[in-house]
């Protein structure tokens, strides 16, 4: 199978969460960036000139040290429970994510949803893609709406535009065109909601709030039925 599609990376989320929220940065000392890394292009680990190292810990078994120099990433990965960063080569715990953190991931996961389903409805080639695409488009807006109530209530402040690793996907995207494009977006479609079922799964279970431990649990199995027809569906155009 096809895993051209960049692997989402949760630190690079934490930092644009960051600057997104009043809420106070929680991503700890997983992290150690000197200069600045870029996901134009993170399927392939292309960066900006200068150096992001980081190191972290999974649970359970060792984790995983990665290094970025002038855009080339390098690491190896001894984790299964951490979630790793192509573009910053950098494996983060995810139990470490608070909950507002997790709602402005999750809100901007969401965004990404809305917006390439709506860009496949008009660009993909295959009908069942497009079909796909518009469920996604419906199932993410009503997820939004839900996540921003939840927000309000919170009094966290949700992303208005696209995380830079999602907005590297969608960039990826805007590239392709016919049945390339069914590929690419199949393909970011697993790895998307790979990275949110294992978000909302670790939030269902240890969610610092019962409100979002209860949105969490109910999202869950939308996304994970999700997962099981993009997979399938990557399976038919690849």
């Amino acid at each position: 199978m096809k895993k051209s599609m960049l692997i989402l990376a949760v630190g690079a989320m934490f930092t644009a969460s960051a600057c997104s929220s009043t809420s106070t940065d929680t991503t700890g000392n997983d992290t150690a960036t000197a200069g600045t890394a870029s996901s134009t292009d993170a399927s392939y680990g292309s960066g900006a000139a200068g150096t992001t190292t980081g190191t972290a810990s999974g649970t359970g078994t060792s984790g995983t040290t990665g290094t970025t120099t002038g855009g080339t990433a390098s690491g190896t990965t001894g984790s299964t429970a951490g979630t790793t960063a192509g573009t910053t080569g950098t494996t983060m715990d995810m139990t470490n994510m608070t909950d507002a953190m997790f709602m402005m991931t999750a809100a901007s996961s969401n965004m990404l949803e809305i917006q390439a389903g709506k860009l496949a409805a008009q660009k993909a080639t295959n009908a069942d893609v497009k079909k796909f695409a518009q469920m996604m488009v419906d199932h993410h807006t009503k997820a939004n709406q839900e996540m921003m109530t939840l927000a309000s209530q919170m009094k966290v402040t949700l992303p208005k535009t696209l995380m830079p690793p999602h907005q590297a996907m969608m960039d990826k995207l805007n590239s392709k065109t016919g049945k390339d494009f069914d590929e690419e977006y199949m393909d970011a479609m697993e790895t998307a909601h790979d990275m949110d079922i294992a978000m909302f799964q670790m939030k269902s279970n240890n969610a610092e709030t019962p409100a979002v431990k209860a949105m969490a649990t109910k999202t869950l199995p939308m996304l994970q039925s999700h997962k099981k027809m993009a997979t399938a569906l990557e399976d038919k155009v690849d």
